[in-house]
């Protein structure tokens, strides 16, 4: 009889744990309902180039049939011109007026001659691209109809790290198909995108998602799906989407003006490394470490200086340099911002006002000419720069051109050949001779902060001379 009673205990305990567990599981049945209506398709056709030559297909032998049939798939037949291919592309958006503006990424509808909106009702729209931004990867569409269904907008700023989200899109023509996840980290800064914190979740996400909305469970829209981090091209764990309060932004500028406009300071940043943080004489590692300011650019006639740590935008704290631009980005410009700085270990606070992004210029990739030469303690063979090599590289004064990097304290902190020195610690490098002066001055056993410029780009580094 106990035996029995044991066994009704177990069995009643483990029924229980089960509904338990069903209970805390979330039920997407209903915010899907809710939503799914206002998910749209996105196809688009871009038409080959008029100027692309016709080609003719080879004479082929007699008896040979199966050759005439390879090629008839590439020449449209024996003997046929080649007739250029349209390009057509597939993606997902969502209605967000019942008037019919409908927001999707821009790399979706990029280039199209053609854009095709299908509703859920199986109605195909030819749409309007009313305006885009490649920066935000954000386009907004408009197609001719009334009382549609739209989704309810949410924001992503009380998105918490850890909270269920749900994605609705075409992922390799599977209309409407839904995926669950929860939300991996927020403001991640990925290559290229550095206006956009972007929200990273475990979400499947594959070609066709782009543009689809991620929402919460209370079934509002909180991103729209950008990005993918995969190898193979498709979904692989991590998946990136744009913040709707970033969408939303451009939206009503692109409404406002057909363009965006951003903010923009005019300094190239980059983390603080905790070596970095020793030798600035900081507690720990924090804040947008400025490696270059432009000329006569918002930061430069607001005071910037090259080795400042901005760790505060209008009261909002930076920890790390991805956080800067997209609170720079979505400044009002031409308004002053308070800006809190480490400078030579003292804080200081100044105003700058802050100016239009200009569009993205090319930089010229820097050639190697050897010069005069010298060889130092950190095992750096340096040299003069020509007014060539200035020009290529971008560095109108000061600096020493590494021609080879020996093994010592350089090669371990990570200097290389092409790199110019431009500073050690605070001590401007303005030629051959004062390099080798500053060089013989540092104290060994210490982090040493020394700022070079590769390719173009400034870039700080801390190396240490051993004692």
């Amino acid at each position: 009889m106990l035996k029995y009673l044991n066994f009704s205990f177990i069995l009643v305990t483990f029924l229980s744990w089960q509904n338990i567990a069903s209970a805390q599981l979330p039920d997407f049945t209903e915010l899907v309902k809710r939503s799914g209506a206002a998910v749209v398709n996105i196809s688009t056709v871009q038409k080959p180039p008029e100027t692309e030559k016709m080609q003719e297909m080879p004479e082929l032998p007699e008896g040979a049939p199966q050759l005439d049939e390879l090629f008839k798939h590439f020449f449209q037949g024996p003997g046929r011109g080649y007739v250029p291919h349209e390009t057509k592309s597939l993606g997902s958006g969502f209605i967000i007026s019942h008037d019919g503006y409908v927001l999707t990424n821009n790399h979706v509808v990029r280039n199209a001659d053609e854009i095709i909106v299908k509703l859920t009702d199986r109605r195909e729209l030819e749409a309007k691209l009313i305006g885009s931004d490649p920066r935000s990867d954000v386009a907004l569409l408009k197609v001719d109809a009334d009382d549609l269904p739209v989704v309810e907008l949410g924001s992503a700023k009380e998105l918490e790290v850890g909270e269920w989200v749900l994605a609705i899109g075409t992922p390799f023509g599977f209309d409407h198909s839904v995926t669950a996840g929860i939300v991996s980290a927020k403001g991640r800064s990925l290559p290229g995108d550095n206006y956009v914190p972007f929200i990273q979740t475990d979400v499947a996400i594959n070609p066709g998602n782009s543009g689809g909305h991620l929402f919460n469970m209370e079934g509002k829209v909180i991103g729209i799906n950008s990005q993918i981090y995969s190898r193979t091209g498709s979904y692989a764990g991590v998946s990136f989407a744009i913040p709707i309060d970033v969408a939303l932004n451009v939206v009503q500028q692109i409404k406002k003006s057909g363009k965006v406009s951003r903010g923009w300071l005019g300094v190239q940043i980059q983390d603080v490394t905790r070596e970095l943080a020793e030798s600035f004489g900081m507690k720990r590692p924090h804040g947008a470490l400025v490696a270059k300011v432009m000329p006569d650019s918002p930061a430069e006639k607001g005071g910037l200086q090259i080795g400042d740590i901005i760790v505060e935008f209008n009261g909002k704290e930076i920890e790390t340099s991805s956080e800067l631009p997209p609170l720079v980005g979505m400044s009002q410009i031409s308004e002053n911002s308070q800006v809190k700085i480490i400078r030579q270990g003292d804080v200081k606070t100044v105003k700058v006002r802050v100016g239009l992004l200009p569009e993205p210029d090319e930089l010229k990739l820097a050639g190697t000419n050897p010069g005069v030469t010298t060889v130092n303690r950190l095992g750096l063979v340096v040299s003069e720069l020509t007014a060539e090599q200035r020009e290529q590289f971008q560095v109108m004064k000061n600096g020493v051109l590494v021609q080879k990097v020996k093994a010592g304290p350089a090669r371990n902190a990570g200097i290389q050949r092409g790199d110019v020195i431009l500073r050690i610690q605070n001590n401007v490098v303005r030629n051959v001779d004062e390099f080798d002066k500053i060089v013989e001055q540092l104290s060994a056993g210490q982090s040493i902060a020394v700022l070079i410029q590769r390719r173009g780009n400034p870039v700080f580094l801390a190396l240490k001379i051993n004692k």
